[in-house]
Formats: C-alpha cells, structure tokens, sequence
C-alpha cells in the first residue's frame, strides 16, 4: 500500500468502513441536511421544506432557490457521535501512523460536500490541496507537509455524477503554479495540459476509502446527473508540524501525550465550541 502511495501517489481502501458506519454517517447526513432545510423554512426563506424528496434530492430545490446563501460544505456540523467512528477510525488511524509516525492529528479542513448538479460553483477544477494551504500565505513551505489526505463518497461516485480525477506521479512535481479562478484555483495551464491525457477516473462505492498525496493533480467532474453527489474528505498530518493555517485541528494520535487526543465521541462533540 505504502509503495503504491509513493509511486502513484494514491490508493484505494475497497470496503474499508464498516457499513454499519456508513449507514450512521449518511444519517447524520440526512439530519445535517434536515436542519438546514429547516432553518431557511422557518426563515421564510423556503415556502416548503421538500419532506417528499429524497436524501439525494431534497436539498436541490433549496440550492436552486437561495443559492450562495446556502453553504457548498459543512465543517462544524461534523462534531456529532457518527462522525467520530468515521474520523477516528482504529484501523483507518493505523495506516495513517503507519504513514506519519506516532503523533497524528486530524488536519482542520474536514467537510460534508453535497455537489449539486449542473452548477459550475461545484465543479472542482484540477488543483493540489497544497495550495490552498499555500493560498493561506501564512510563511512556511506546504511542500515539507507530511499529510494523508482522505475522501469517501457517500453514494456510488462515478464520472456521470462527478467523481474524482487523478494523474498519478504528479505527486513527484512539487507546487506548481496555480490561478484563482471564479470559485476555485485552478493549477496553471502549461504544467496541466500536457499530463490531461494521463487522467484517470477514480470510482468508488460508499464504505470506499481514498488516500492520496497532498500534492497530486485532481479534479471533480461536473454532476451531470439529477442528485446530488454526497461525499467526504479530510486529511491526516504529522502533528509535530504546524497546519500552516489559522486552526490547529485535532489531535487523533499519541504517544507523547496520549491524554491530549480524541478519545471519544462526547470528546468529539464538544469540540464543536472549542
């Protein structure tokens, strides 16, 4: 797995979370959404709170009626019970030591993403996560950052509904330009266009785990479909390293001070105010 990761610069946990979690996950999903939908009713925001629709189509009216006001991701609704047994999981937090070292933190950038289909402010342009941490302009090198980064989707992502794309190795390029575009960076056009032949779909079931380097090309493909594309990511870093960004995260990991990690879901949530 590990010479995998530093060839290609990814790998692919197959039925990796116990779908016992992934079914409490797309709860807490469908509760998340469930109180945004309620929230903007009670606002008078909504004339209806869409209780006909399903999981994978409810929030789309509600998108479509008030868009930029409704958010494109969730972080701190995260801090619930589901979310721990997904974030903390033993043997998902094995590999991550496995790859870091002993002490382990559970990076701050970590989201719920309903991509809608057929808006463009979803579509991901192809990037390196580095950057954005290098868009942050705090003074130090994203280069040197020892980080698992983690995506999942929630229902089958495949190309039609907007899956992930990597070229593998580019991991090995280091930082390389990029430009602020409408809502997103996009990586520069001459270090991209001559390695978009060797892009390849990354398709994945829920209970999918997806590991790859903070420095690989990717992209979202545009949702071309009539529901929403539900998924996750989040990063691990070697927490003996700054974040490089004005929050701290988590600690997930330790030996040095054992006490000072997430231990459980109350832990969990109650970080939510921190």
């Amino acid at each position: 797995m590990r010479a995998q990761f530093d060839r290609q610069g990814y790998v692919i946990l197959k039925n990796f979370i116990d779908p016992q979690i992934v079914r409490r996950i797309r709860q807490e999903a469908e509760t998340i959404a469930e109180r945004l939908i309620r929230k903007f009713h009670a606002e008078g925001q909504l004339a209806s709170a869409y209780e006909g629709e399903p999981f994978e189509r409810r929030l789309i009216p509600v998108y479509k009626q008030l868009g930029k006001q409704a958010p494109g991701l969730f972080n701190k609704e995260l801090h619930v019970a589901g979310f721990y047994d997904f974030f903390f999981n033993t043997r998902l937090l094995d590999i991550a030591e496995s790859f870091l070292g002993h002490e382990v933190r559970l990076y701050p950038n970590y989201y719920l993403r309903p991509k809608m289909p057929g808006d463009d402010a979803f579509r991901v342009l192809w990037h390196q996560d580095a950057a954005y941490t290098d868009n942050f302009k705090g003074g130090g090198n994203v280069e040197v950052l020892r980080t698992v980064n983690c995506w999942a989707s929630l229902v089958p992502a495949r190309p039609k509904n907007g899956c992930m794309q990597f070229i593998p190795g580019t991991h090995k390029l280091g930082l390389v330009p990029y430009t602020q575009q409408a809502h997103y960076l996009e990586i520069a056009r001459e270090h991209l266009e001559p390695l978009l032949s060797q892009a390849i779909d990354i398709e994945t079931e829920p209970g999918d785990v997806v590991l790859f380097d903070n420095m690989l090309f990717h992209q979202g493909l545009p949702n071309a479909t009539d529901t929403i594309r539900w998924s996750i990511d989040w990063r691990y870093q070697d927490a003996t390293q700054p974040t490089l960004r004005p929050s701290s995260g988590h600690l997930a990991r330790s030996r040095a001070n054992p006490a000072l990690a997430v231990k459980s879901p109350e832990e969990w949530i109650a970080l939510a105010c921190a």
